[in-house]
């Protein structure tokens, strides 16, 4: 009996095969091998069609699939609805009442486990729209009482296990689509799903179709040929299905021979039949009262297990152990295009497309009650008559005979988008008129006639409008181009509401609430905080210092104030765009309850890390501090710096660890009674590592001047806590006494660290650098010297009136041929070092040079006074000194005094003083030296 039945819906469709088979032996080569193509699709076209389930197939992100779900679920009024969607996601969905369209559903892993790590984190988002199939029936089951929604395709986890291990991500977009915008990043790195992904797989195909359609891409391709006949008025629901039926089945049969995506979407097939077959045995449903909202080309499937009837033979695999998070973040129009490869555009045009056939067929849509923009229900919707299924015949063969003519509706939308674009432009700078919305309209119906087309469409218009209004530039920000697309629709941004977001993001918007601004919105906030009329906007200076470490750049930016270790602000101003970033707030809500527990958890993850550094670890101790303000974490953190700093066998972090130091140390003297214990143990600790360091460290070629330098820093600025602490000062010496560098660079450093233990007097590096200009083989060597004495003045600070002098030296003497190349090197050592050597050798030769330029004439350098020989009857140096100390006693008369000589100060012809510090000068200059370095 079932096979007579069988036998006699397959005759509804003998008209269409004897066309079909007509034309294959008409116009092609070998008809057999057509033939087979062509029987196959009308097959597959019965198939579905016969199925006691309903199938419902939809395209994704369709005007005319959402109108005729809208259509069918008001005929039909099924008690539940199988929807292709990762089926870990339902219960996010009745939270997209409280959301503003379009927004992805987003499943998240932050850990991931069983996956590859460098997948890490697992992303997918599943973007909805309200002219969407897949919208209209979650509207129709969330707000219709005694009505379940089913989701069946496979769970998140389940899309990570069948791709393929070198490869995570989605398709590869169009590479023919133009750049996505700001708002095409909405998304990130995530995995996108889609209901209905509905395109070519075979190249050759799609480039037949777009040349014979006279269309640039697939986007108008399918506006033209498919979403515009099926958004007729006149088009029944039974048409709608065979016509999408057919183009699925073409699709499926001439895709090539991609072994590894035909496995997933026939598994994901199997999958979602096996679910439907288990819930409908579980609840007892009748499959008349039951809906499958598909896409075309899984409902053309050919797999076993396809149907009510299909084989029970497909395993589902356990899901992993990664932790997933699930939530909703804004999308835009631009992001779904990016993603999947759409024209820039063509959700705007879709969009718009749905408002037109809403409005052609009457068709009343479904929308979430209690959602931004959505009306309330009337009583005519529930009082809906249910409609009888009619037995399907074959509506295709009529369908594709018939063409579609341009109608009054068309006509005066034209005229409306014509004199729209003229009025933009004017706005935009362009000097258009009326004449200029003649000729777009004129010139729309004759682009469409030229590409055999019964009505322009949105393309044809917008190629028609740059024809006649772009002119040679473009007199603003945007063209003709752009100013179509907003027009048309532009880029609809969503928007998450309040009671959707995850608890973090709650608690963000509550503990900024004393700022009285809207931050839900789109765009920049100013913020103004003036905490010392308020204190109690401290808790939002603190929020928002965190949000700033944790959200992307131009999420929060600070305008004035700053926060540094010992330091707070008196006031503070802030651009705020928490609406524009909200998916990298909600994001945040994945990772904890709170800001703080989230960034608490990625110091920790920073500290632990196994290629974390002492630099890295040490960032996060003052992180710790300075926006938790936790002690306890801080000492933690820094016992783990203490670790990684002993087991480091390389000097590259060098510098970061004596700046970070240094800033800790402050921050604790100043702060705290006592330092922490840690603190003392890594300067006690990092003390005998460099010094064991030091020596290899200077003969090493892969060691920078800088990191030399940093390490000698630290040596020399905590050498007085370090000894204090009992370390030896003998470690040091030896260390540096067992350095014998071969680079010029480092031998310089390592003159300014013996100068530092004494080892070397100024004489003495004085003397050395003289020969090394007076030596013409060294000569070019020279500037590298130069670089090695900038770099000292980070561990020898007392250095910096000899820098000046050794590179004032070096622009008098040098060659320009040797003075010339070293230039760049010099302005680049003082910039990659910071401000601070700059500043120190600005300083000292403002304080050595004339301050006037006339005086620069007869100006003689102190250190050529010091070296020129005394001419008869002038005043040598020493002479200079005794004459200044016998003219102004009191200083060593209570020099004296401190020592505990006793005596009045000799002024006679020949005073003592003067004597004893003529024969005497080392006393005098020493205390020079004192004063100069102070």
């Amino acid at each position: 009996m079932q096979q007579a039945t069988k036998s006699d819906a397959g005759a509804d469709f003998d008209a269409l095969r004897s066309q079909l088979q007509d034309a294959a032996r008409e116009f092609a080569d070998g008809p057999d091998a057509l033939q087979g193509i062509l029987l196959g699709l009308v097959d597959d076209v019965d198939r579905a069609a016969r199925e006691p389930l309903e199938i419902f197939p939809v395209c994704h992100h369709s005007p005319a699939s959402a109108t005729a779900m809208a259509r069918r679920l008001r005929e039909k009024q099924p008690k539940v609805v199988y929807l292709e969607l990762c089926e870990d996601m339902t219960p996010l969905l009745t939270e997209l009442r409280n959301c503003r369209l379009p927004v992805a559903v987003q499943a998240f892993a932050a850990e991931v486990k069983d996956f590859p790590a460098e997948w890490a984190p697992l992303s997918i988002v599943a973007p909805i729209t309200e002219a969407s199939a897949e919208y209209q029936a979650i509207a129709y089951a969330l707000d219709t009482p005694g009505v379940e929604l089913v989701l069946v395709d496979r769970s998140s986890d389940h899309v990570f296990q069948w791709q393929p291990r070198e490869d995570p991500s989605a398709e590869p977009a169009d590479p023919d689509a133009p750049p996505a915008e700001e708002e095409a990043a909405l998304h990130g790195d995530a995995v996108g799903v889609e209901i209905g992904d509905l395109r070519p797989r075979f190249a050759e195909l799609e480039e037949h179709l777009l040349r014979h359609g006279r269309t640039r891409h697939w986007s108008e391709w399918w506006n033209l040929y498919v979403e515009q006949p099926l958004g007729e008025a006149d088009v029944d629901h039974e048409t709608y299905r065979q016509v999408m039926f057919l183009i699925g089945s073409l699709f499926r049969r001439l895709a090539p021979g991609d072994v590894g995506r035909v496995r997933i979407d026939e598994d994901r097939e199997r999958y979602m039949w096996t679910r439907m077959r288990a819930h409908l045995a579980a609840t007892g449903t009748d499959p008349e009262d039951c809906l499958y909202v598909c896409g075309a080309f899984h409902a053309a499937s050919r797999v076993a297990e396809f149907g009510l009837h299909g084989t029970d033979t497909f395993e589902i695999t356990p899901p992993s152990g990664s932790t997933w998070q699930y939530g909703l973040i804004p999308s835009s129009h631009a992001a779904i295009e990016a993603q999947f490869g759409l024209a820039a555009g063509s959700v705007s045009i879709a969009a718009t497309q749905w408002a037109k056939n809403l409005k052609r067929t009457k068709v009343a849509p479904y929308r979430l009650t209690g959602q931004e923009g959505a009306k309330k229900p009337t009583r005519s919707r529930a009082a809906a008559a249910v409609v009888p299924d009619p037995e399907p015949t074959d509506k295709l063969s009529g369908f594709l005979r018939r063409a579609p003519v341009i109608d009054s509706v068309d006509e005066a939308e034209l005229l409306g988008w014509s004199v729209e674009i003229v009025r933009a432009a004017r706005k935009a700078g362009y000097l258009a008129s009326t004449a200029d919305a003649i000729a777009v309209y004129e010139t729309s119906i004759l682009l469409a006639r030229m590409r055999e087309r019964a009505r322009p469409t949105p393309y044809d218009f917008q190629d028609a409008a740059v024809t006649c209004i772009e002119k040679d530039s473009v007199p603003g920000r945007r063209d003709v181009r752009r100013l179509v697309e907003i027009m048309l629709g532009g880029d609809r941004v969503g928007r998450v509401g309040y009671e959707a977001l995850p608890p973090l993001a709650r608690d963000v918007h509550d503990r900024l609430a004393p700022l009285a601004l809207n931050l839900e919105q789109r765009g920049v906030r100013r913020a103004l905080l003036d905490l010392s009329a308020t204190p109690a906007l401290k808790q939002c200076s603190d929020v928002l210092w965190m949000l700033r470490r944790l959200l992307p750049h131009g999420a929060a930016r600070p305008i004035m104030g700053e926060r540094k270790l010992g330091e707070e602000s008196l006031q503070e101003s802030w651009d705020l765009a928490l609406g524009t970033h909200q998916r990298a707030l909600i994001e945040l809500g994945y990772e904890g309850v709170s800001l703080e527990q989230v960034l608490e958890q990625r110091l920790r993850r920073a500290a632990y890390d196994p290629q974390a550094t002492t630099a890295t670890v040490l960032q996060a101790v003052e992180e710790a501090t300075l926006y938790l303000r936790s002690r306890r974490l801080a000492d933690e953190l820094g016992a783990r710096a203490l670790e990684v700093l002993a087991s480091e066998r390389t000097v590259d972090g060098a510098p970061d660890v004596l700046r970070r130091v240094r800033r800790l140390l402050a921050y604790y003297r100043t702060a705290e009674p006592s330092l922490p214990q840690w603190i003392e143990s890594f300067v006690k600790t990092g003390y005998a590592h460099y010094c064991t360091l030091l020596p290899t460290a200077f003969a090493d070629e892969d060691a920078t001047a800088r990191q030399v330098a940093a390490m000698l820093g630290f040596l020399f600025s905590m050498e007085g806590l370090a000894l204090s602490l009992g370390c030896d000062r003998t470690q040091l010496e030896l260390a540096v006494a067992q350095s014998h560098p071969g680079e010029q660079s480092r031998t310089a450093l390592l003159w300014a660290a013996q100068v530092r233990l004494g080892l070397l007097t100024r004489t003495e590096l004085r003397t050395r650098c003289d020969e090394l200009l007076a030596n013409p083989l060294v000569l070019p060597a020279y500037p590298r010297y130069l670089s090695g004495l900038l770099h000292a003045l980070e561990p020898v600070p007392q250095l910096v009136d000899f820098v000046v002098e050794a590179v004032s030296n070096a622009f008098a003497r040098l060659p320009d041929s040797v003075l010339l190349p070293w230039l760049p090197t010099l302005i680049t050592t003082l910039r990659a070092d910071g401000a601070d050597l700059a500043a120190r050798l600005t300083r000292e030769a403002g304080r050595v040079f004339p301050g006037r330029l006339a005086a620069l004439d007869t100006w003689t350098p102190p250190w050529q006074e010091q070296s020129a020989p005394a001419l008869p009857g002038s005043r040598t140096p020493t002479a200079g000194r005794a004459t200044l100390l016998t003219a102004y006693p009191s200083t060593c008369d209570a020099m004296a005094a401190l020592l505990g000589c006793e005596g009045p100060w000799e002024t006679a012809e020949a005073p003592s003083g003067a004597v004893l510090l003529g024969r005497h000068p080392e006393a005098a200059m020493a205390w020079e030296a004192l004063l100069a370095m102070a």
